[in-house]
């Protein structure tokens, strides 16, 4: 099969189109023909050598990818969630022996069934961004119907996936994003959006229940703004996971009583609700571009501008 592989970490020129043998999926395991896969910031990461958290589990030759969509070709003796000719959605594996291929093997936890209203390129949009999204709004900041959010980083693949499903829970939405992106923002469902360019959002809010950093920034000048609008008790969750917390932020965060929590979205189980948001038409699916796999490098320096909207794809087989 055909697969995206990298024998040393670099640039985007480590990238290379290799053909190896296909995968065997072990019995708890199924086997993916994939149709799409999608670039994450975190794909670029890991292909220049990751970060202090990632560096220690990256192993060469290691093929990336983090999101798969397609149809199951060959079930594991011990799975009996899935069937062959199934069209399922997922993070396969993380990291390494990823989707940037033309079959992929993972557990069968790791999937769901894809939302039968949109296509492959779409549904390989959703997985690792929406989880993140889940997984820090509700299991981590513990958002209820009413309660008030502010995003940060509100038109990227986390953020867009962020503004959506806390609307769709009921929650007053707040985003922050360029210039470019106040009317995408709106159009996804925003009750207020702040520009950073031109607005200081944190001399005008107050009393938020939850701050989402779905940013790329990392600094304490952007974290110490969202601890000054949050309430007194409220929640901070970032998904910058390898910018830890500062002495000075947390020491902001006690004095306000804030909980300070990072997000890495693992929990697969919630793929399944979020399926049925998609299906329901109550969150949609925003891709920016789509590349054939062996454009994945172009791909790749486009993820690395830090301004995608929505989020990049990378179209393994064409669907039928």
């Amino acid at each position: 099969m055909k697969a995206i592989r990298i024998d040393e970490f670099g640039g985007t020129e480590v990238l290379k189109l290799v053909n190896i043998d296909r995968p065997i999926p072990e019995n708890d395991e199924i086997l993916v023909k994939v149709y799409s896969s999608s670039v994450n910031p975190v794909d670029c990461t890991m292909r220049n050598g990751g970060n202090e958290i990632l560096r220690p589990f990256l192993k060469l030759p290691m093929i990336l990818g983090c999101d798969v969509a397609g149809i199951v070709e060959e079930v594991g003796s011990e799975v009996t969630n899935f069937k062959k000719g199934d069209a399922v959605y997922g993070c396969p594996n993380f990291p390494g022996d990823g989707s940037y291929a033309e079959f992929v093997a993972a557990k069968s936890n790791r999937f769901a069934i894809k939302p039968s209203n949109i296509s492959f390129n779409h549904a390989a949009a959703v997985p690792l961004t929406s989880l993140v999204a889940w997984e820090g709004i509700f299991e981590l900041g513990k958002l209820e119907k009413g309660q008030k959010i502010l995003i940060q980083g509100a038109s990227g693949g986390v953020g867009s996936f962020a503004v959506q499903i806390a609307k769709a829970k009921g929650a007053y939405v707040i985003g922050v994003a360029s210039t470019d992106n106040v009317e995408y923002l709106k159009q996804l469902g925003c009750d207020e959006v702040f520009d950073y360019k031109s607005q200081d959002f944190e001399n005008i809010l107050k009393n938020i229940d939850l701050v989402f950093d779905a940013s790329p920034i990392r600094n304490d000048i952007d974290r110490l703004k969202s601890v000054k609008v949050l309430k007194n008790g409220g929640i901070f969750v970032s998904v910058n996971v390898d910018y830890p917390f500062s002495e000075i932020v947390n020491e902001e965060m006690d004095n306000k009583n804030v909980i300070g929590k990072m997000v890495a979205g693992q929990n697969h189980a919630n793929l399944s609700e979020i399926a049925e948001l998609i299906s329901e038409n109550k969150v949609n699916v925003f891709v920016s571009k789509v590349f054939p796999l062996e454009q994945v490098a172009e791909a790749h320096k486009e993820s690395e501008t830090w301004h995608v909207r929505g989020k990049l794809v990378l179209e393994v087989r064409k669907e039928i």
